[in-house]
């Protein structure tokens, strides 16, 4: 005999499964709605790494899955973004009207003492052209300057100002044909491929260091003095040097050069040390070199330790500038030194309106737009330090 077709059996859920669902559904909404709560408060800021799923799992005895949940329901509202590999961060809010024309992604290395004159003048020429600003800093951490990177990235910015390390990497030039590469049009800010001349295609905005360093020594020079010290300040890390150290030495062994200060080849006035060993006798070691070496004058980078050797001076019996002339370079607090220093002093203000300015007219204008490699030349602002009649930059 035929076998009947087979309905397939409908049976209604129990009520402990309904239960069951509701509680669980229950637990990861919860867990979401803490988590949302603390984001909106600022527990956590933008950009911040929220903790990872086994993280909370064991935190809260809830299971990965209820937890994995949660996570999904934050992306969903926009409030989380996850990287693969890396993480689930709080994202940038959405914005539910775009206020500006265009949104600029800034990456700085922090925002003390150099930057904020800097990212002052990126703010204020944005937002007099309708632009909006979203900041971003890594403290000098490669890893963090990579996801710092990809943060911004995800909140949706349309081009770049950055800050990148550069030295200290096997292949500098692989770095920037990886930055150059970024979806967003790139503007490097004092960040340049120096040693490959025309070869650098990048846009970028910096100051000259090396012409900085130059002009001081060629203002010390012409108030007369012929013996002119180098002091400088090197990184912690295998005492190596920043890209400003670098530059100011190359200028003031171009200027020695140039002045025939060292006919013989044995001008050795220039010394370093790290910031620890600055300050560890208050600059007493780097005075004696300098002393040593029959300077009548010094250029020092930064303004701490030209402060720091104007006080081992003095403690010495040596008169500033009478004794030694003394110019510091950043101009960060070199006219708070009990001597107000003489100080070559970067146009940083300008220097980050004009990122700004060339960014936004790259991405107005695109391919039209001719390449923009910017270099400032900082002033030499006069104070007491150095002995010089004139009080004023020059």
């Amino acid at each position: 005999m035929p076998r009947k077709n087979l309905e397939p059996v409908q049976t209604e859920p129990t009520s402990a499964t309904v239960r069951d669902t509701a509680k669980q559904n229950l637990k990861f909404q919860n867990l979401s709605d803490n988590l949302r709560r603390g984001i909106l408060a600022g527990t956590w800021a933008v950009g911040t790494k929220l903790p990872t799923e086994q993280q909370l799992s064991l935190e809260t005895g809830l299971s990965l899955t209820t937890v994995r949940r949660a996570f999904e329901d934050l992306v969903d509202k926009g409030l989380v973004v996850r990287r693969q590999g890396a993480g689930s961060f709080v994202a940038t809010p959405q914005r539910s009207q775009k206020r500006s024309r265009y949104v600029i992604g800034v990456l700085l290395p922090d925002t003390q003492l150099y930057y904020p004159q800097v990212l002052q003048g990126i703010e204020e020429h944005l937002s007099g052209r309708g632009a909006s600003l979203q900041l971003s800093t890594y403290h000098y951490d490669f890893t963090r300057e990579n996801a710092g990177i990809d943060f911004l990235l995800d909140a949706g910015v349309d081009g770049l100002i950055l800050v990148p390390t550069l030295t200290g990497l096997d292949n500098p030039q692989q770095r920037v044909a990886e930055l150059m590469a970024l979806p967003v049009p790139v503007v490097l800010l004092e960040r340049s491929l120096d040693d490959l001349g025309p070869g650098d295609r990048t846009e970028h905005v910096c100051s000259d260091h090396q012409g900085g360093a130059y002009d001081a020594v060629m203002h010390l020079h012409r108030l007369g003095h012929r013996r002119i010290g180098l002091l400088t300040r090197a990184n912690e890390a295998a005492r190596s040097s920043n890209p400003t150290q670098a530059a100011v030495i190359a200028g003031y062994a171009a200027a020695v050069e140039a002045l025939g200060l060292d006919p013989d080849g044995h001008h050795d006035m220039a010394f370093s040390a790290t910031k620890p060993e600055w300050e560890a006798d208050q600059a007493e070691h780097m005075f004696h070199l300098l002393a040593g070496s029959g300077a009548t004058a010094a250029l020092i980078f930064g303004d701490r330790e030209a402060a720091l050797l104007e006080g081992a001076a003095t403690r010495r019996g040596m008169g500033v500038p009478e004794d030694l002339a003394l110019v510091s370079y950043d101009d960060e607090m070199a006219d708070l030194a009990q001597i107000p220093l003489t100080a070559v002093s970067p146009a940083k203000h300008r220097l980050g309106v004009m990122a700004a300015d060339v960014l936004l007219r790259r991405l107005t204008e695109g391919d039209a737009c001719p390449l923009h490699q910017i270099r400032l030349r900082p002033r030499i602002v006069v104070r007491d330090s150095c002995g010089a009649k004139l009080v004023g930059p020059i």
